[in-house]
């Protein structure tokens, strides 16, 4: 129990899911570019729910799924990776105030693209 007046704790802070941030540039892109997911799943061979459940974030596509898919819209695997990874560096930045974790001046482990799979 907490004292009287006292303000309850903050919730816990969820990091969002790769998966998430994939789906999400992928769908940003796909209407950017005015394309319905009919035509992008047909592009990349691809069943047109699948694609749709990838950009909701609710399916772990394999990394040939996401090639297909980036390269129906135009992007290649690396391209699709970096402007995820992008996506990932600016929304944990709301997380961590824009700072990072580390030590000023220690070497980061973590500099770059690291995935893991």
């Amino acid at each position: 129990m907490r004292p009287h007046g006292a303000s309850p704790p903050a919730p816990a802070v969820k990091e969002p899911l790769w998966r998430d941030l994939v789906g999400d540039v992928l769908r940003r892109e796909r209407l950017a570019q005015e394309r319905t997911l009919k035509d992008v799943a047909d592009e990349a061979r691809i069943s047109m729910p699948y694609l749709s459940e990838v950009e909701r974030g609710r399916k772990e596509a394999s990394s040939e799924v996401l090639a297909a898919a980036a390269h129906a819209l135009g992007l290649s695997l690396g391209d699709l990776l970096s402007r995820t990874q992008g996506e990932l560096t600016r929304v944990t930045s709301r997380y961590t105030g824009g700072g990072s974790r580390r030590a000023a001046g220690s070497p980061s482990s973590h500099d770059g693209l690291c995935l893991v799979a």
